[in-house]
């Protein structure tokens, strides 16, 4: 039947990857009927196994699967296939269909986020016992998440993490779209895995043999490393004319095919043939393995651990909150790590971690020794040089659930984790991507180390919450906001000292007014982060010269744009004449700016404040601009 549907859903919808779906269905069938612990009456059980499919063409196998089970997909959902509006999308993903875990589809995503759940699974083993935490991440990945450099990174960090509780499959079917392997490749990935410290067993051509596959499952489950199964299949077996062939990859079967591949199997022409005894039967037996489990299993009631589910904080954690004084320097890269202290005790599910930046980053958890091996109950994570796979391990971290991630590295080095920061956005993982060193103050690194564009691009993303605080206030208050937002969220700090000009308070609603005139304003300085500052100073000139200038913070742009019309004319009055302050790109500004100084170029390599003031970004460029706005 698994074979069936995975022919018969891209049919339909003229859409899809059946090859893969009708190689790995007796490995399905395996996973999901005789070796994962899972409840489909209870999907969001914190003990169970979890599933992660890292070459998320295969869905219709998942769906597939999930349907057999009961996880409330019936045919229906089968028959709408990569349509629109369906619980059946053409990748899997979180949040809209019930059992799948993490959203895939770049390959290698999947991968590395299934790194992050054993990551977080045997930090919560460590720390709140192996009775009510104890269970193996499972996923499937093929040749193209292996050959994506994502995967390099983040099975090397698994391999001397020593995650015992992860097993991945490799669908060695030797195929992709293009033609065989051995058009681009010729690595050894047995040998590959073991130089990372896996344990690797070659399988062989046992695809359909299913006992060799469920004895060779739970044996993975019980090595002290990670296990890496290496499993020769055959791309759309059994079909009498494609199997082998590439072709069957990314091309639908024509109906003909799909026929003369059903009549191999012994089963009729039929779509989607599900007949109604073999799924209540499979729905049973399922629901008998679940009900064995649910049985014994055992939950903490623990505030820690209901907090940590939550990614949220104990009762009172923002309640001593630090503040500066007006007047304080630092950076804000500073100032988050007062906030991590302050607050980090009274956060159970808080993990951080840095790209091999702990010293420059500020997200060092003063309070914790980090993970390892040998201290798996640590939360702070040493990522190394391995920025792709920081991004998708934070990912499945907040996926897994009982962890509230923070990855930290240079905001330049926001291009490595771009498709991670997406897919959180995509999924709504809680994660916090704080991203230091955010402008051309920077400095003598030079334009290569140097952000312009990327504030500017993390903006468009939808979904993520990105904020730019003007100085330490805002950076406390900032941290707050993460913890209570429902999604991703990215910090963007400074690497340079900034003067404390606010009270924090404009986070809350994306902008506020941190200078006002005592009349009606003639110009409004709209500032973000360090620049705020600047802008400050060209209010005092401003003034000297008879001009009445409205300073503004706009830390969140998402954030104000979700205001009332009523509330962001009372920070932007219509009648006014607004000017942007941004040591980036002013790409995006023009929506709130009837002008805008930026840098619509790259930097050098100078000294920091320098190079600001060389690019205009200087209180005597702002003030001048603003008096030809008003005049």
């Amino acid at each position: 039947m698994i074979r069936g549907v995975s022919m018969d859903g891209p049919l339909v919808a003229n859409s899809g990857h059946q090859g893969t779906g009708m190689a790995l269905a007796p490995l399905a069938h395996v996973l999901f009927s005789r070796v994962m612990r899972h409840d489909p009456g209870d999907p969001h059980w914190s003990d169970r196994d979890r599933f992660v499919l890292s070459n998320g063409h295969v869905s219709i196998m998942q769906y597939a699967m999930l349907f057999l089970c009961g996880y409330g997909l019936e045919l229906d959902d089968l028959r709408n296939f990569r349509q629109w509006g369906s619980a059946t999308p053409g990748h899997p993903e979180v949040g809209h269909t019930a059992g799948v875990e993490v959203t895939t589809g770049p390959l290698g995503q999947g991968f590395a986020n299934a790194v992050g759940m054993a990551i977080a699974e045997a930090n919560q083993r460590a720390r709140f016992g192996a009775d009510a935490v104890d269970h193996h991440t499972f996923v499937i990945a093929g040749d193209g998440c292996m050959m994506e450099g994502i995967s390099h990174e983040a099975a090397d960090l698994a391999g001397h993490l020593g995650l015992g509780h992860l097993v991945c499959i490799f669908d060695d079917n030797r195929i992709t779209i293009d033609g065989d392997t051995d058009l681009t490749t010729s690595v050894d990935m047995a040998s590959r895995f073991r130089a990372y410290g896996w344990d690797v067993v070659e399988l062989g051509d046992v695809a359909d043999d299913l006992d060799a596959l469920e004895a060779a499952l739970n044996a993975a489950k019980a090595t002290p490393k990670p296990s890496f199964l290496v499993l020769r299949t055959h791309v759309a077996r059994p079909s009498p004319k494609w199997e082998d062939d590439h072709n069957a990859h990314g091309n639908p079967f024509s109906a003909e095919d799909v026929a003369a591949t059903k009549e191999v199997m012994g089963i009729p022409d039929e779509p989607f043939w599900a007949p109604d005894d073999l799924v209540a039967a499979y729905r049973s037996h399922v629901a008998e393995r679940a009900s064995a489990v649910r049985a014994i299993r055992w939950e903490p009631t623990s505030p820690e651990w209901i907090a940590a589910q939550n990614a949220t904080g104990l009762k009172g954690w923002d309640a001593d909150l630090p503040s500066y004084e007006l007047g304080e320097s630092l950076a804000t890269r500073k100032a988050i790590q007062t906030a991590l202290d302050a607050t980090g005790p009274k956060l159970p599910g808080l993990m951080a971690g840095s790209a091999d930046l702990k010293g420059s980053n500020g997200v060092a958890l003063s309070a914790s020794h980090p993970f390892s091996m040998s201290a798996p109950d640590g939360r702070y994570l040493h990522y190394g040089i391995r920025e792709h796979a920081m991004g998708a391990i934070g990912v499945g971290l907040a996926l897994h659930g009982g962890v509230l991630p923070v990855t930290a590295t240079f905001f330049v080095f926001a291009d490595y984790m771009r498709p991670s920061i997406r897919l959180a956005a995509l999924s709504g993982a809680k994660v916090c991507f704080v991203f230091t060193h955010d402008s051309v103050g920077v400095g003598e690194d030079g334009p290569t180390h140097q952000p312009v564009e990327q504030l500017a691009s993390l903006r468009a993303i939808p979904n993520l919450h990105v904020v730019r605080p003007a100085d330490g206030n805002e950076t406390i208050q900032a941290w707050a906001d993460v913890v209570r937002h429902d999604g991703p969220s990215a910090l963007i700090l400074s690497r340079q000292n900034i003067e404390v000009t606010t009270d924090g308070s404009a986070v809350e609603r994306g902008a506020g007014i941190v200078r006002d005139t005592d009349g009606a304003p003639q110009v409004v300085l709209l500032g973000t982060g360090s620049e705020v500052a600047v802008c400050n100073q060209a209010a005092e000139a401003l003034i000297g010269d008879g001009i009445a200038a409205r300073v503004v913070s706009m830390p969140s742009v998402d954030r104000f744009e979700a205001q009332s019309d009523e509330f962001r004319a009372s920070v932007l009055p219509n009648d006014v004449p607004v000017l942007s302050v941004e040591a980036g790109v002013t790409f995006g500004w023009s929506t709130h700016a009837d002008a805008s100084i930026g840098i619509d170029r790259f930097g050098a390599s100078a000294p920091g404040g320098l190079v600001l003031e060389m690019l205009g970004i200087n209180a005597e460029h702002v003030a001048e601009t603003a008096a030809f706005l008003v005049n």
